[in-house]
């Protein structure tokens, strides 16, 4: 069995581009992800192979997903299923932290 202890307070930020950083872990089949977007960030539309689940830890984010659009705050949740377009903005002037699991696990994240 491989069982290892994270702590994110010592896992640095990563830029990412202007205005978005992250950390992240990933275990054998899984990557768990840590964003941090500033308001006034550049959207990147984008997708991926990867199903992604988003829980937004604290701001505000408008989450675009396939053509519907999500207004969704601290404690909410967003399924992104694979291969479908997407991209975020935040709303406001507090950075919107959000933890994201992707599956199959990302191995550009390691």
């Amino acid at each position: 069995m491989d069982i290892h202890k994270i702590d994110w307070n010592q896992i640095p930020w990563t830029p990412v581009r202007p205005g978005v950083d992250r950390k992240a872990f990933s275990g054998s089949a899984a990557t768990l992800a840590l964003h941090r977007l500033m308001p006034g960030h550049e959207p990147k539309p984008h997708s991926h192979p990867h199903e992604q689940i988003a829980y937004i830890v604290s701001g505000t984010i408008r989450f675009f997903i396939g053509g519907h659009e999500h207004l969704i705050g601290p404690g909410g949740l967003v399924v992104i299923p694979s291969n479908v377009e997407h991209w975020g903005e935040v709303i406001g002037e507090e950075p919107v932290i959000n933890l994201d699991v992707f599956t199959p696990r990302r191995s550009e994240y390691a």
